[in-house]
């Protein structure tokens, strides 16, 4: 679980910051050569390979707490994997190489490679499993929303804090069946649902943005690795979230209790899920809200990559033409 706020003491080299970004771009550009061509797992695969190559090149003693899987499932970045050159500091990391499979293998909008580092212990280490989820962006009063309350409520705080009416606030869910009592709830209101087929990181990080996205709340029910990434980028941006694990099956509940997770009925604020000192880096792999993706050209490739550090509160959009496309190759 992540470490109590405060001043960072973790010692991370800032140097990681732009070598995160690195990585992402990597597994960013291996997934986008299999957009659209409707193979999620190569696509996936490429995305891992990549971002193993790179994560192995970085000066850490990393440990994946948020990986794509148990360690019988390799050659997947499973959970528990060392990574990196073991020559720098302990670090943990949470990581999806291709955040949206089927968004890729569709060519829709919004597919990221999204990768999180902190010191050793500063994210928590949720199973992989369902999670609870509601978020906003920064500049609200603290404790705005609250996960148990209506979301009818949570939206009226929000409506009420940006002085609009209820019907200008817009919430971002995932369209899922398990979801058509809040999509119900949320349309009685009078408040806009945007509707996402995948990708709940790149949904909560839209609600930094509203201007932009036209998303001012998250809600509902995703995945518990999804939820870590989503609160790294909120703890470098800024916003509030509050999650809790959907457990109910006896299996699950034993394996969180091995993963030091003791009450599994826990409501988790931002700060318990990612601590005070957290790198993150996202770059697009299809076109989005917030990042453009890869584009191939005759001679180069470019790319659009967001990479963020909490203890500084420093966000860089960097979007990088790489000429040496060779460097992009498997080795």
């Amino acid at each position: 679980m992540a470490n109590s706020d405060g001043a960072a003491t973790s010692g991370l080299d800032r140097i990681l910051t732009l070598e995160l970004a690195r990585v992402s771009e990597r597994a960013a550009v291996s997934a986008a050569r299999l957009r659209g061509r409707g193979d999620e797992m190569a696509a996936d695969q490429a995305a891992v390979d990549a971002m193993r190559r790179e994560l192995n090149r970085l000066p850490i003693d990393g440990t994946v707490v948020i990986g794509e899987g148990e360690r019988d499932e390799a050659p997947m970045l499973y959970i528990g994997e060392n990574v990196g050159t073991k020559q720098g500091p302990k670090v943990d990391i949470a990581l999806d190489p291709l955040e949206g499979t089927t968004i890729c293998a569709k060519n829709l909008p919004n597919s990221l490679a999204v990768i999180a580092l902190a010191p050793e212990g500063d994210l928590l280490n949720a199973p992989d499993s369902y999670m609870d989820k509601i978020a906003i962006g920064p500049g609200y009063p603290d404790g705005l929303i609250d996960l148990d309350a209506p979301i009818a409520e949570n939206l009226a705080a929000v409506a009420r804090e940006k002085d609009v009416p209820i019907g200008e606030v817009t919430a971002c869910v995932l369209d899922r069946p398990r979801h058509a009592r809040l999509i119900e709830d949320i349309r009685a209101t009078g408040a806009a649902i945007r509707l996402i087929g995948d990708g709940d990181v790149a949904g909560i990080i839209h609600t930094t943005d509203p201007d932009e996205t036209g998303i001012d709340l998250y809600a509902g029910i995703g995945g518990a690795p999804e939820g870590v990434l989503a609160a790294a980028a909120l703890r470098c941006i800024g916003g509030q979230m509050q999650t809790r694990l959907v457990i109910t099956r006896h299996e699950q509940v034993e394996r969180a209790h091995r993963m030091g997770i003791e009450d599994v009925k826990k409501k988790y604020t931002l700060e318990e899920m990612a601590g005070p000192d957290v790198l993150f880096a996202a770059t697009g792999v299809t076109d989005g809200n917030f990042l453009q993706g890869v584009r191939f050209g005759r001679n180069n490739i470019t790319t659009h990559t967001v990479v963020m550090r909490s203890s500084t509160g420093t966000v860089r959009y960097i979007k990088a033409q790489h000429n040496q496309i060779e460097k992009f190759h498997l080795d």
